[in-house]
């Protein structure tokens, strides 16, 4: 029995898991930020939104080995290259399945979106193989590496670009025209368009943007990781990006962020402090005890209105 007085032991159970999870939980956050982008745009849980991320770290991982047709990059254009790939790929399913599908019952959009997810991780079983891909970190090394406590540079980055990108989010749909035309629409479309706001732009721009933030995310897992596998942002994070985006309300763009963040702190407590022996993948399965107890007590999530 360990002494709950033991600082090492502290740090090993509250404060390493904390730092690791928040970590996590950013990635969490921004693919949850798509989630709720579209949903309010377009009310459509979008099962695709994972495979837009994997999508754009495989095209940086092609990019920077210079696999195929592809010259060999320097990392930085790889990531402008992904994250290029991720928007056109979404962009392209806005155009050719979503604009379609407009009128259809949702639930239609929703097994379309499923079939996209299913497509994109075929055909990136097919360009990568039945073996994962080495990712690289965007900076590799430590910030901090005491205690029991450690802290990458991917991670800081990871921190930064979340918290840029919140600020970046905020201000946009608060400031600018289009963003205000986006929520504009996802509230009204028919007055909207009355007044000369068009829906489908709209829509290309909020895929757009679901698309990038997807790729932001798929790339910042991957190089925390180190490795790529077909589909593995909806095998890894899809769940936890839905559970924070119920968290922190489906119609909350803050509040994807705040779930985010708190959705991997929890993840990360519950794997490190129950044992497997008692609970064998304890970290997912609080993650679904934490959804169903959110749908249950507050449905809207802490910061979203009844959707």
């Amino acid at each position: 029995m360990r002494e709950p007085v033991d600082g090492m032991v502290l740090a090993l159970d509250l404060v390493a898991p904390t730092v690791q999870g928040a970590i996590q939980g950013c990635v969490y956050g921004l693919l949850g930020l798509g989630l709720v982008l579209l949903y309010k745009s377009n009310k459509v849980f979008n099962f695709a939104q994972g495979e837009f991320g994997t999508t754009a770290a495989f095209a940086t991982l092609f990019a920077v080995s210079g696999t195929g047709f592809l010259p060999q990059m320097p990392l930085w254009l790889a990531v402008l290259f992904g994250l290029f790939i991720g928007v056109l790929v979404a962009l392209v399913v806005e155009r050719l399945v979503v604009r379609p599908l407009f009128n259809a019952p949702k639930v239609t959009l929703v097994v379309a979106t499923a079939g996209v997810a299913l497509l994109l991780i075929a055909v990136q079983g097919f360009m990568q193989g039945a073996e994962p891909g080495n990712f690289p970190a965007l900076r590799a090394g430590d910030v901090v590496n005491a205690g029991g406590v450690r802290l990458t540079w991917q991670g800081v980055i990871i921190i930064f670009v979340l918290a840029v990108l919140a600020v970046a989010a905020a201000l946009f749909f608060s400031r600018t025209r289009t963003g205000t035309a986006i929520i504009a629409v996802s509230q009204e479309p028919t007055a909207t368009s009355l007044v000369g706001i068009s829906v489908a732009r709209t829509s290309m721009l909020t895929w757009g943007l679901a698309g990038f933030l997807g790729a932001v995310a798929g790339i910042l897992l991957s190089g925390t990781l180190g490795l790529i596998a077909p589909g593995s942002l909806t095998g890894l994070a899809l769940i936890p990006a839905f559970t924070a985006a119920v968290f922190g309300g489906m119609t909350s763009l803050p509040g994807a962020f705040l779930g985010g963040v708190v959705i991997g702190v929890i993840e990360q407590l519950a794997s490190a402090n129950i044992p497997t022996e008692y609970l064998p993948g304890s970290g997912r399965v609080t993650l679904f005890v934490a959804l169903l107890l959110v749908l249950l007590v507050r449905p809207q999530g802490l910061l979203g209105k009844t959707a």
